[in-house]
C-alpha cells in the first residue's frame, strides 16, 4: 500500500484542528530526509495568542519522534488563496530545513503554490549568528 501524500496527511490533520474562535482550520505536514512524515493542525485557545500553528505542531511531532531534518513542507487551509506560514513558523521551519526546502501552500479547493524556504524567510536568523568569532 503506498504511503499517503503530504497533502493527504495535512488534509486529515486539518480536519482535527481546534478552531472554535476563528473557524479557520489549518493542516500541515512535514516530510523528513528519512522519508517519515508528520502532521500538525492549528489549536486555538481562548487566551489569544496562546494557540499553536499547524506547522509548529508538525515540527513538534517530528522532534518528539527523534527526527531533525525537514525535506518538504505542505500547508493547507480552506481559503481563497494558498496561505503561507506565519513569520514565527517560518523561523521554526528554518531551524530544521535548509534554505532550498520546498514549502507547498495549498487550498482545500486544489490551488497550490510552492516556494523555497529561503524565499519565504530571507536573512533567516540561525545558530551561526550566535557563534563566537
Amino acid at each position: 500500500m503506498p504511503e499517503p501524500s503530504l497533502e493527504q496527511i495535512a488534509r486529515e490533520a486539518r480536519e482535527n484542528a481546534h478552531a472554535p474562535y476563528s473557524g479557520f482550520r489549518v493542516g500541515a505536514a512535514v516530510r523528513c530526509a528519512s522519508g517519515r512524515a508528520f502532521a500538525g493542525c492549528n489549536v486555538e485557545n481562548a487566551a489569544y495568542p496562546e494557540g499553536t500553528c499547524a506547522e509548529a505542531g508538525a515540527i513538534a511531532a517530528m522532534v518528539a519522534a527523534g527526527e531533525r531534518e525537514i525535506a518538504e513542507v505542505l500547508i493547507i487551509a480552506d481559503s481563497p488563496a494558498p496561505v503561507p506560514p506565519c513569520g514565527g513558523c517560518r523561523q521554526k521551519l528554518a531551524e530544521f530545513a535548509g534554505p532550498d526546502v520546498p514549502v507547498i501552500m495549498a487550498t482545500t479547493a486544489g490551488k497550490a503554490v510552492s516556494a523555497r524556504l529561503k524565499d519565504l524567510l530571507p536573512g533567516a536568523f540561525a545558530a551561526r549568528h550566535m557563534e563566537d568569532d
